[in-house]
């Protein structure tokens, strides 16, 4: 078969452009891998290179897979060679054969996450580090950065034969951390990449061979890689300097990773090919993600068409509420599915933060839709919910499901020879566990101030219950059992999201049942409704996911969810990152929009928006989109666009008028954390370092509002 039937004529040009350095800026939907495998295979049918001498490098193994698969299908028998792989995976292929050149054997050891939190205990438990001083995850976070700084200077200084930690060095956990890998002869993700970026310098033979060996490099979604990666990339083509580079700057959402948008934008090219024929949306939603992005200054100009008809209106939906905008969501759905046979599996709904899916999954259970949770857990599966409702549960019905979650949450140093003695008591006795703990409460096995203190709160819960609401008696629980307390200790913003998000969803059942006689009891059993639905494993599915899980999926029908200032764009990014953090947020709401085939819906909602601490107000990318380009559902006064306004003149203004803000000594408040006193003011970092009450934390000025005479009173 002719590799080039079948391709538009700027794939044809992508395809057939085979010498130099050249750029492919490649828009959504528009067949960059399509492009990709095609290339290889007019490399090897008709140019006669062999697969041995091409390197394509993908950003993920599905990628790469996917791509195999389909040069499989184009080159000539089959025949290709493993050099299609992630750059991870051509690291590995280099450190197999090169690796023992710093000492380490060919059978050296990749870790994953799990392997790292295992090292990382090992370090903390023997340099002393207590959980009140850092998390294992905290502290993971600080090696990553700092390998990050260093880079193949790590590598040089600690790695290396030779290299004796001196008496201080075995104190500092970095260097520790390290000399355990090390002990291990082992790679986490990061050292793939730097230890081969130090063997390329330092071994000409290991560089020159790699170069001698690939005379064509391809790299797929070059816009996502790293200055390490780049490096890495420029070093091997320099010998026959044929490189070949394909992503849309448009679509990068990962610069907080450390990617690099002006190595893209700023690649060197001999020949430059812009796809902007779309394959896989209507003109209508292009038109509105054109018109989104466009508004971005640091990017490749291009537009993006498709011959496809102009297909169903886009759509904006405000909703006086959050379940006004759920329930008109599913309303859409279901007439979707009865009206044009359309399935579970069609959908997608895609939101900006993981705690959205909350308010979406009631009202896709409540009407028996099939949904998953992509790449995650359902809401009401999360740990910190599960374990919410379990203390709930244990003080209304007392039963051993719920004991044995929460009886060691937070941790209470209840061991297992402790639960088994107490199920013997309990079944020689037909009680529940709970009760034959507080029958035995003073017995020698079971003394404990933990125990006394545990049983003391689910007996005053009980009797508070009686005069408190469901949503109060959980705000009782949360404070007084410390779980709370333990999820601020230890920075769970996220699950401290979603436990407020919780309660908010019992103060909505509350109100919407305010006329019925609810109990502790009937709530348990209408909200087991939603957590106990059976759910099969089915690909008939409506996808729930975030924005940046969807890059690189599509959908027929595509709903994006949460559209509110401060929630999309997110402040804290801006906060951080100023213009480039605005860019970077509207990029995410562009391949939002570009996941959709048929339909796009964009919703949003009033009320009160958590990352603001304010009314919730439309996001600003709503309103760069032309008018003609949509129309807009539900009962919307203009005048929210002025708090919309308002929002974003305060955060500018805080952005240039930050050094006297705060002051150290002053009192502040956190949302998630409370009240605090300012230690440090770092003007050009624009955060202090704040003092909680069992804790410090260093907080960007956005998250924080100055308490005044006026807020004190």
């Amino acid at each position: 078969m002719d590799v080039l039937d079948g391709l538009n004529d700027r794939q044809k040009e992508a395809v057939t452009t085979t010498e130099g350095r050249v750029r492919v800026v490649a828009g959504a939907g528009s067949g960059k891998t399509r492009a990709l495998a095609h290339r290889y295979a007019y490399l090897v049918n008709n140019l006669g290179i062999d697969p041995s001498n091409i390197l394509c490098v993908t950003f993920t193994n599905k990628a790469a897979k996917e791509m195999a698969q389909r040069i499989s299908r184009l080159v000539d028998r089959g025949h290709y060679n493993d050099y299609v792989c992630t750059i991870h995976g051509f690291c590995v292929k280099v450190l197999r054969k090169e690796i023992y050149r710093i000492g380490f054997p060919r059978t050296f050891l990749i870790i994953d996450e799990d392997d790292s939190k295992q090292v990382a205990h090992e370090v903390m438990q023997e340099l002393g580090i207590e959980k009140k001083d850092t998390t294992i995850n905290a502290f993971l976070k600080d090696i990553a950065e700092l390998k990050g700084v260093w880079k193949v200077e790590y590598v040089k200084k600690y790695i290396l034969p030779g290299y004796k930690p001196s008496e201080k060095d075995k104190q500092v956990p970095f260097i520790v951390f390290l000399q355990k890998q090390l002990k291990l002869f082992a790679l986490d993700f990061q050292d793939l990449i730097y230890f081969t970026c130090y063997i390329f310098d330092a071994f000409e033979e290991a560089r020159e061979y790699w170069q001698n060996e690939l005379n064509y490099i391809m790299v797929d979604e070059a816009q996502d890689c790293t200055n390490s990666e780049w490096y890495i990339v420029e070093l091997l083509c320099k010998k026959h300097n044929n490189l070949f580079i394909v992503g849309d700057p448009d679509q990068l959402i990962y610069e907080w990773r450390g990617v690099a948008l002006g190595s893209f934008i700023g690649f060197k090219h001999d020949y430059e090919v812009i796809m902007e024929e779309n394959y896989r949306s209507t003109p209508n939603i292009l038109d509105v993600a054109n018109s989104v992005i466009v508004n971005n200054k640091n990017r490749i100009e291009k537009t993006l068409f498709t011959r496809h008809n102009p297909g169903k209106q886009v759509i904006h939906f405000h909703g006086k509420t959050q379940n006004e905008e759920a329930q008109w969501i599913v309303k859409q759905i279901k007439e979707l599915k009865n009206n044009h046979g359309t399935k579970n599996g069609d959908f997608a709904i895609l939101y900006r933060a993981s705690y959205l899916s909350r308010y979406i999954e009631e009202a896709l259970m409540r009407d028996g839709l099939k949904y998953t949770i992509w790449g995650g857990i359902r809401f009401f599966e999360r740990k910190e919910i599960k374990d919410s409702l379990s203390y709930i549960r244990l003080i209304a019905l007392g039963d051993d499901l719920s004991f044995k979650r929460i009886v060691n949450v937070p941790s209470r140093k209840i061991g297992k020879v402790f639960l088994s003695r107490l199920s013997a008591i309990a079944e020689m006795e037909q009680v529940s566990l709970y009760d034959a703990l507080k029958n035995h409460k003073n017995d020698n096995v079971f003394r404990k101030e933990s125990v006394n203190k545990f049983i003391q709160l689910i007996e005053e819960s009980r009797e508070f219950s009686a005069i408190s609401s469901i949503s109060e008696l959980l705000e009782y629980v949360l404070m007084g059992s410390g779980l709370k307390e333990e999820l601020r200790h230890d920075g769970e913003e996220e699950r401290l999201e979603n436990i407020a998000e919780l309660i908010d969803s019992i103060r909505y059942y509350e109100e919407v049942n305010k006329e019925e006689d609810i109990t502790l009891e009937t709530y348990l059993q209408d909200i087991a409704l939603y957590t106990n639905a059976d759910y099969k494993k089915d690909a008939d599915t409506i996808k729930l996911m975030t924005i940046h899980q969807a890059k690189g999926l599509e959908f027929p029908f595509v709903f994006v969810i949460g559209l509110s200032e401060g929630i999309l764009p997110n402040y804290r990014t801006i906060r951080e990152r100023k213009k480039e953090g605005e860019e970077e947020e509207r990029r995410l709401m562009y391949v939002a929009m570009t996941r959709a085939e048929k339909a796009l819906f964009l919703t949003e909602s009033e009320g009160f928006n958590l990352s603001t601490r304010t009314e919730k107000y439309p996001s600003r990318f709503i309103r760069e989109i032309k008018k003609q380009f949509f129309v807009t559902e539900g009962s919307m006064d203009v005048s929210l666009w002025k708090g919309t306004d308002q929002l974003i003149m305060s955060m500018e203004a805080c952005e240039n008028n930050t050094e006297n803000v705060f002051e150290e000594g002053g009192i502040v408040t956190h949302a998630t954390f409370g009240q605090g006193t300012v230690k440090e003011v770092n003007a050009e970092r624009k955060s202090c370092k704040v003092s909680f009450e069992n804790f410090e934390r260093n907080i960007l000025f956005l998250h924080l509002t100055k308490q005044t005479e006026e807020t004190k009173a």
